[in-house]
């Protein structure tokens, strides 16, 4: 019995030998870089449509506010007035903290968002294969 009992023990891929654990370091780098990769997958599925969303509508609504004041025509002065100062009031970039964010760039950065997503799956199952 003896014997078949030291047999389980040094079979492969059984966690303990005589200097301790073998392959527990390899394991633990796999996990860590498995929970980062799912962490960043996770972040970009949930800030990519926030980017693009609101980058297209702010893409949209200086235009949609021309459409409106065009449209308004020769009615009341006081609402065409109203119209043109909501147009103007709608910035073309904003500074944050030095970072400048534009229409554009929110949805540039939203489309690097979908492409982080695929690639934090794709590593997400590559570590997950590898363990």
């Amino acid at each position: 019995m003896n014997n078949s009992s030291s047999a389980w023990r040094n079979r492969p891929g059984v966690g303990f030998s005589d200097t301790g654990p073998r392959f527990t370091i390899g394991t633990l780098l796999w996990a860590v870089l498995y929970f980062l990769f799912y962490v960043m997958q996770q972040l970009a599925e949930l800030l990519a449509p926030l980017a693009l969303i609101i980058g297209i509508g702010w893409s949209v609504l200086p235009k949609l506010v021309d459409a409106i004041s065009s449209g308004i025509g020769s009615t009341d002065p006081q609402t065409q007035e109203a119209v043109a100062h909501v147009g103007n009031i709608i910035p073309k970039e904003l500074v944050i903290s030095g970072h400048v964010m534009t229409a554009s760039g929110l949805i540039g950065d939203g489309i690097m968002l979908i492409v982080l997503a695929a690639l934090g799956a794709t590593l997400s199952a590559v570590a997950a294969r590898s363990m």
